[in-house]
């Protein structure tokens, strides 16, 4: 049951990431009145990862703004074309074009820092005797990568309790595209070294987006968190009635 007449915020993590990663920002959003949703994403394929969000979306009463960090500007991508999506928020995201994987994307620029530290490790999966492929990043690169102007402490801890993201999910193409008919939002992180903010950039002018930039490593939300909120505000007051 909704506690306001407003929107729910449905908060998407990235890779290497879990929904910690918007503990700054969930206080603030609940402070201004919003409920707020943020689920733990498998990280296991695209499509099975969009199918769990909207699975979550289809269940909550009334619209929703969908927010996206990283990896999970992919999932929303897909996930946003429930019904009930009012609104999309990309923040340092991946905007996907229709039949696009992420792989096809991030090729067409540069590679960031984060190509040269990554880490390859199996895992089982059920069912099957071929071992999946895990992607992680190397801990002692991932402060600096992924989160250079977060308190050490925290990109320390973050460092070594990461969610992987499942290499399947850099190859499967992205069977919609939201943002062809949801308006959306999208937040460059200037000073990332995670994804090449050309790459956001790209994303975002494709889609016809609102877009802002911010002077911010790869966790934005952690690092400038009063931003991220007012463009979420942003998208809400928006798309409200």
């Amino acid at each position: 049951m909704s506690r306001t007449d407003g929107p729910t915020v449905v908060l998407v993590h990235g890779a290497f990431a879990d929904a910690s990663s918007y503990a700054e920002v969930i206080p603030r959003l609940i402070a201004r009145g919003l409920d707020v949703v943020a689920p733990a994403v498998p990280n296991r394929s695209l499509l099975g990862d969009a199918a769990y969000v909207a699975g979550i979306v289809r269940q909550i009463p009334g619209p929703v703004v969908l927010v996206g960090h990283s990896y999970g500007g992919a999932v929303i991508t897909v996930a946003g074309t429930e019904d009930n999506v009012s609104a999309l928020v990309y923040l340092a995201g991946y905007a996907l074009e229709e039949g696009e994987s992420l792989g096809e994307l991030q090729g067409r620029f540069p590679d960031s820092d984060l190509a040269g530290a990554l880490v390859y490790t199996p895992f089982p999966t059920e069912g099957s005797d071929q071992p999946g492929t895990d992607v992680s990043v190397q801990p002692d690169k991932f402060p600096a990568i992924f989160a250079a102007d977060v308190d050490p402490r925290l990109a320390s801890a973050l460092a070594v309790s990461q969610r992987p993201l499942a290499a399947q999910a850099f190859a499967e193409a992205a069977p919609a595209a939201a943002w062809k008919t949801k308006p959306s939002w999208g937040l460059v992180a200037s000073a990332d070294h995670t994804i090449n903010p050309d790459v956001e950039r790209y994303g975002y002018r494709r889609a016809g987006m609102t877009t802002v930039e911010v002077d911010s490593s790869h966790l934005v939300m952690l690092a400038h968190p009063e931003r991220v909120v007012r463009l979420i505000e942003d998208a809400v007051r928006a798309t409200s009635r």
